[in-house]
């Protein structure tokens, strides 16, 4: 799944995406419609027949633990979506538009810093007991009760205070606006059964209970999990009517590229999430059926540990001269085959969020190409030398065959100005328990964004998100903590568009001035699909969703508009 990683490059942006798309789909934020989600988005809104299989083929770099806890940043990619759901869903490829879930409608106050959601009705939970606004209460209020569980920082740091329920309504409130944090409470937490995690290990132990049998709300239970599979059921009861119309979904877990890539062009597997070389030749040409799309929104990264206990990664000067010694552009272009494009200091993807950029900040420092005198001179400045140089470690996933081109790339590059990298290779579970918990000096890594540079950055650098060395950070595993950063973020919400674009700018001149981590390229959704047999797909014309298999809760999405061509005969 990438890692962490659910987003990722592309080759239109955002905004062009969005033209011609149809649908009565809500901007983020705005009051959305009542009634199931329209299907009109993704297959004309019409009714199919149910049957068929979907075989999805994405590097995981693990077998699988059999665990489905939506909290689990380790594991929720195979739960959110597939089982869990969120109260409405967020597209970010098509500005933040809005699709009704477990919540039929919402509204905002007039100063924005409380919203009440319509819980729908006569929705079931896949045990056959009734869904409620109970339920959505509790989850809430067990992520404040138990903050591991607070991924998105809602309670510590969006300012959430209270959650309550009056009959079918649900009312969040907060001690300000809220606007901005809408895409993370009401599109990535999934809603979770009372009665199930009120009781045994799920309450006791709420973060690490694995839910090895989970009940949810989705299109799909879990039949079955071995180490090597996970196998999908249809939900008999799913509240859509008619869907979904594929009955199986099989979820093979790969340890590397290569096989999945091989699945992939043979047609085995009809859903790919991985980086393929070559793909026009390996891949595309094997079949007319095999398609692919690459849309951006987020970066890969070079992660230094920014803790004081980490002597080196932790100085200012280290951070500068790595940064200042990399050739973006040649990591894109030898490491991800040019699929994925360079990426800049500010952490601000291009041309997606153009607006966002501050072009001209990057020149003046220096950033915007390589300057190897410069990273020399620094490290000197650090105590560093041929005879003393900086030996450094970097962490990364076992399997991601593009990871370790690219890695194999900054090698090579740091070497140049006497920084000494080795590569670990690490299956996904020991990747992740190193990252979580400051483990490592540098990682490689990459994370979720959102329908603005916002989103990503507030992960990425806000204080709150992060943690002790030791303990479990939500997202900020570099642990930067800068004040100044922080106020920035917190202005975000009660701010204009405007301003709201100003101060996105001035977050990533901390990007530039700290040096916090150090974005490579930037990240892709790698997508490939096969229209053989299964249609119903996201494209590039009609991007209903994200399209890659691990994003969530997208995932959702896709798998509920799938159908077989066979069975409709």
């Amino acid at each position: 799944m990438r890692g962490i990683k659910r987003i990722a490059v592309a080759v239109v942006a955002v905004s062009a995406l969005t033209a011609g798309c149809g649908g009565g789909d809500k901007p983020i934020g705005s009051t959305s419609s009542a009634g199931n989600p329209s299907s009109s988005s993704s297959n004309g809104g019409g009714q199919y027949k149910k049957g068929g299989t979907v075989t999805i083929a994405n590097v995981g770099g693990q077998t699988w633990p059999c665990q489905f806890n939506p909290f689990n940043p380790s594991v929720n990619g195979v739960a959110g979506g597939f089982v869990y759901e969120p109260l409405t869903f967020v597209n970010v490829l098509k500005a933040g538009a809005t699709t009704p879930m477990l919540a039929t409608d919402f509204a905002w106050s007039p100063k924005k810093d409380s919203i009440v959601f319509t819980i729908r009705d006569g929705v079931k939970w896949s045990d056959g007991q009734p869904f409620s606004a109970d339920d959505v209460v509790y989850t809430f209020n067990l992520m404040k009760q138990q903050p591991a569980l607070d991924i998105y920082a809602l309670w510590t740091g969006a300012g959430l205070t209270s959650v309550t329920a009056a009959g079918n309504k649900v009312t969040l409130k907060f001690k300000g606006a809220a606007e901005p944090y809408f895409f993370n409470f009401a599109n990535q937490v999934n809603i979770v059964p009372k009665h199930i995690w009120s009781t045994g290990e799920a309450a006791s132990k709420p973060a690490t209970w694995a839910d090895p049998k989970p009940v949810g709300t989705g299109p799909y239970t879990v039949e079955s999990c071995t180490s090597n599979n996970i196998s999908y059921a249809a939900n008999g009861s799913y509240w859509q009517p008619g869907k979904p119309y594929i009955q199986k979904v099989q979820y093979p877990a790969y340890l590397d590229n290569n096989p999945a890539n091989l699945d992939l062009a043979s047609g085995k597997a009809q859903w790919g999430g991985q980086y393929i070389p070559n793909i026009d030749n390996f891949y595309k040409s094997k079949s007319p059926q095999n398609n692919y799309w690459f849309p951006p929104t987020a970066n890969v990264a070079l992660v230094p540990n920014n803790d004081p206990s980490r002597p080196a990664t932790s100085k200012l000067a280290v951070r500068q001269a790595l940064a200042y010694a990399l050739d973006r552009e040649q990591i894109s272009k030898i490491g991800e085959s040019g699929y994925q494009p360079a990426a800049n200091q500010t952490g601000v993807v291009t041309p997606t969020f153009d607006k966002y950029f501050d072009k001209d900040a990057l020149a003046a420092a220096g950033y915007d190409k390589p300057n190897l005198d410069k990273a020399k001179q620094l490290l000197q400045g650090a105590g560093y030398s041929e005879s003393n140089p900086l030996k450094l470690s970097v962490i990364t996933v076992t399997g991601y065959t593009d990871w370790d081109a690219s890695l194999a790339v900054v090698k090579q590059q740091l070497a140049k100005v006497g920084v000494e990298l080795s590569i670990q290779d690490l299956q996904q579970q020991s990747y992740n328990q190193k990252l979580y918990t400051g483990d490592y000096d540098l990682a490689y890594s990459s994370l979720s964004g959102g329908p603005t540079p916002y989103y990503e950055l507030r992960q990425l650098l806000y204080s709150k998100n992060t943690a002790p060395i030791g303990k479990q950070a939500n997202s900020n595993y570099s642990r930067y903590s800068n004040p100044d950063v922080d106020k920035l973020f917190d202005q975000y919400a009660s701010a204009d568009p405007d301003t709201q674009i100003k101060l996105v700018k001035q977050i990533s001149s901390y990007m530039i001035k700290d040096v916090p981590l150090i974005p490579t390229t930037e990240s892709v959704d790698w997508y490939q699909y096969n229209t053989k047999d299964i249609e119903g797909w996201p494209t590039q014309d009609n991007p209903y969703a994200q399209p890659a298999p691990y994003n969530i809760p997208d995932a959702g999405q896709v798998l509920a508009n799938l159908y077989s061509k066979s069975a409709q005969k």
